[in-house]
């Protein structure tokens, strides 16, 4: 099967998709230019097909790489017979084709090679073969002190190492008990003996099994975190090997495994002893062991790709925000001793004024604060305060209200918004050249300030792993992550498309094509020539070619210049149909874009030739009929509820408004306005069952939530979304009777389940993900 098969089989796709695909990805196109301007060629693959087609492509070349190393390797030993060479060329995944290479892999004498080399082998296979033969005076046979074998005891040593060695290495054992193990083994997790009090966090793993394949990804990385720690010791465990009364003697399913490949059988023959605690010393020693770290790579590398998703997901979320458009705002960085950071950007972003106040204690120069505000509002006809939502927000908050109080004519509106990151662009090189005699603290004001402007083109500045909306992020391979959150950012910018003539390098430099050279070229050229009037100036840039213009232009946009396609996702080489549709119809564009009545009565049929199909042509008309759309939804605030600012102001059954943070396979953590978010687990998100909380929120969404729980020692908030839970609470059990849990059961552990919105453990859950 050749690799476009195999992922047109994964895909569900054609071949032939598959193939135009990878073809146009090795000439150098990206994936949001390929899902949205090529259509006719993918047969309509979308951006998330794309993705995964482009990840399977990169791991079957590898695949075939690796392959192809194997088939040399050994042919180079003169060892590949024609059945070895169709195994390998029929290996499907890595860890099939490495089963199959271990036994030929260069590596140190090992105790079997030494074997061997004594003339040993011989002694291995017959007692394999004819367990008739008595082992000891088998072995007296191959007694040979100048080969290093003192005694029957030493030869019987040695061919014990050499079947060992011969069970660890067959490819179809190892692969059959590999699956065995993931389908039947558990994870056991105890602490260590003398950290219950420094691990306390991983309390609820002290005493803690669950079946391997059904561990979800937050369990997974809270288990190898506490591993790491030195906190827990984690133990791969058979159903027998906590059966009562079992005798230490009788064979595991692992060994019953080896005997029946290997057609070994227990008669009471002269060599059925020795075979059979062969069999019991490779299974322990040489497979099990190998499989075990083999188990838990797998583990893990599933609970990573998991949780890489979820921040993908978030961040999705989060870049596609609503953003509150071109209005003077306000950003406040609220601090304390250190006072309130205060910057005011324009409707283009740009930095106009800046300012220290210190309203709070212990200077509490509340009027004065409020004095220079108002003239900063005012001289800069500012419509937005955008308040970060670190230490002091919530008083902050409070003097903005006071502010609007005493200036209703300055008809202020108050947004609290996530600061997460703003420090880290604050410190960073890109936030220095743009704001070069600004002070590091007053950068992150402006930050703050623009990403309630607009938060895809300011968050883009941030390392997008600095964003914090993942779960268990520093436990995941930092590569991967920083590839999928890369692809992210790269797929959300271009979704919304870009002004070529006010977008910064840092929006510029995800724009498919382009890059951070071609960004600052771009922006350097405009600086110097002034705003660009066409999409055709963009290749005048200096090393911006026809190749980065193909892939660029569709998703720049040229605002009020010469052309008004060029403001639109209509991508230039794709003007002669428009151009068409503008002949038949008799109208000139400016008179065709908008017209919604007249653009839908038209048939994309009669629009298309050899290179444009309908896919294209009805993009066409969808864009003239709303050119440059903005996909993101329509901006909105949460109204906190005004004396609720602290953790010790709330009470259970109080009902807030609040704004979803992040969202992990467990459950969704809300931002109420108390500087600790509260966490609505995934069994008080809705009346019916659901099997992950993205079927009811995303990140930045506002939600109607009630309080369940305050547990102020600890800093958790229980929150639940169904209004009707009473606050006695239920258990999540009793909440889905009568429902499967999607991983098929819960958790073997020493305590019951954990309960749900509604009582004192359902708070716990908070300690699965590390803000």
């Amino acid at each position: 099967m050749t690799i476009f098969q195999r992922i047109a089989d994964e895909l569900g796709v054609r071949v032939a998709q598959t193939e135009a695909t990878v073809q146009l990805l090795d000439s150098g196109a990206t994936v949001p230019f390929v899902a949205r301007y090529r259509k006719e060629a993918t047969g309509g693959l979308d951006d998330i097909q794309l993705r995964r087609l482009e990840e399977r492509l990169a791991y079957l070349r590898e695949l075939e790489d690796r392959r192809a190393t194997v088939l040399k390797s050994i042919d180079e030993q003169g060892l590949l017979t024609p059945e070895l060479k169709k195994a390998v060329v029929e290996a499907d995944t890595k860890t099939r084709l490495e089963d199959l290479y271990r036994p030929f892999m260069p590596k140190r004498r090992t105790k079997a090679q030494i074997a061997r080399e004594a003339g040993l082998e011989a002694l291995a296979i017959g007692l394999l073969e004819d367990p008739m033969l008595e082992p000891e005076t088998e072995a007296g046979k191959y007694i040979d002190a100048d080969k290093g074998v003192a005694d029957s005891a030493a030869a019987l040593e040695g061919a014990r190492q050499i079947l060992m060695e011969q069970f660890a290495e067959d490819a179809e054992l190892v692969g059959r008990l590999r699956e065995y193990l993931w389908d039947n083994a558990t994870v056991k997790s105890l602490v260590v003996a003398g950290k219950e009090q420094e691990g306390a966090k991983f309390s609820d793993y002290f005493d803690y099994s669950e079946p391997v394949k059904n561990i979800p990804s937050h369990r997974a990385l809270a288990l190898f975190r506490g591993r790491k720690e030195g906190i827990l010791n984690l133990t791969l465990c058979l159903p027998e090997d906590e059966a009562e009364g079992r005798s230490p003697l009788e064979p595991s399913s692992g060994e019953r495994h080896i005997v029946a490949h290997f057609g070994i059988r227990n008669e009471g023959r002269p060599a059925d002893r020795w075979m059979a605690d062969t069999v019991r010393w490779a299974w322990r020693v040489k497979i099990l062991t190998h499989l075990d770290t083999d188990l838990k790579g797998r583990l893990r590398e599933a609970a990573e790709e998991e949780a890489i998703k979820v921040f993908g997901q978030n961040l999705h979320d989060l870049l596609l925000a609503a953003p509150a458009g071109p209005r003077a705002t306000m950003g406040l960085d609220p601090g304390l001793r250190t006072g309130v950071k205060v910057a005011v950007v324009d409707s283009t972003g740009k930095l106009v004024d800046t300012a220290t106040i210190y309203p709070h204690a212990p200077k509490n120069r509340w009027d004065e604060s409020i004095a220079a505000l108002a003239t900063l509002a005012a001289r800069h006809h500012v419509d937005l305060v955008s308040i970060g939502n670190g230490t002091a927000s919530r008083e902050t908050d409070r003097l903005v209200a006071d502010l609007s109080k005493r200036h209703p004519e300055l008809k202020l509106s108050k947004v609290i918004v996530s600061e997460a990151g703003a420090s880290v662009y604050s410190a960073s090189e890109y936030a220095s050249n743009e704001m070069p005699d600004v002070d590091v603290s007053l950068r992150g004001a402006a930050s703050i300030a623009r990403r309630l402007q607009d938060p895809l083109a300011e968050l883009v500045k941030i390392e997008p792993k600095s964003i914090g909306v993942g779960q268990y992020q520093h436990d995941v391979s930092q590569v991967r992550l920083a590839r999928a959150l890369e692809a992210v950012v790269e797929d959300c910018v271009n979704a919304v498309g870009v002004d070529a003539n006010t977008a910064s390098s840092a929006l510029l430099s995800r724009v498919a094509g382009l890059g951070p050279a071609l960004a600052a070229n771009v922006v350097a050229f405009r600086d110097e020539h002034g705003a660009f009037a066409t999409r055709k100036q963009l290749l005048k840039v200096s090393r911006l070619g026809d190749k980065a213009f193909e892939q660029a232009a569709g998703f720049l946009r040229i605002m009020n210049g010469d052309n008004p396609l060029d403001a639109s996702a209509v991508h230039p080489e794709s003007y002669p149909v428009v151009e068409r549709i503008r002949d038949a119809s008799g109208r000139s564009i400016n008179e065709l874009i908008g017209d919604s009545r007249y653009l839908r009565s038209l048939k994309p049929v009669d629009f298309t030739d050899e290179r444009f199909g309908e896919p294209t042509v009805r993009d066409i008309l969808a864009e003239l009929e709303k050119p440059g759309r903005d996909p993101r939804p329509e901006f909105k605030t949460a109204a906190f509820k005004e004396g609720v600012e602290e953790m010790k102001d709330l009470t259970a059954g109080m009902i807030l408004e609040g704004v979803v943070t992040n969202v992990t396979n467990f459950g969704a953590f809300v931002d109420i306005g108390v500087h600790q978010d509260g966490l609505v687990h995934i069994s008080a998100m809705s009346e019916k069952f659901i099997r992950d909380p993205r079927e009811v929120v995303k990140a930045g969404d506002l939600v109607k939530v009630k309080v369940m729980e305050v547990d102020l020692p600890r800093k958790r908030i229980g929150l639940t979304m169904r209004m009707s839970d009473s606050l006695q609470g239920k258990t999540a059990t009793e909440r889905s009777k009568g429902e499967r849990r999607p991983d098929g059961g819960k958790p073997k552990q020493g305590k019951r389940e954990q309960p749900a919105a509604g009582n004192s453990a359902m708070a716990d859950a908070l300690a699965k993900l590390k803000r």
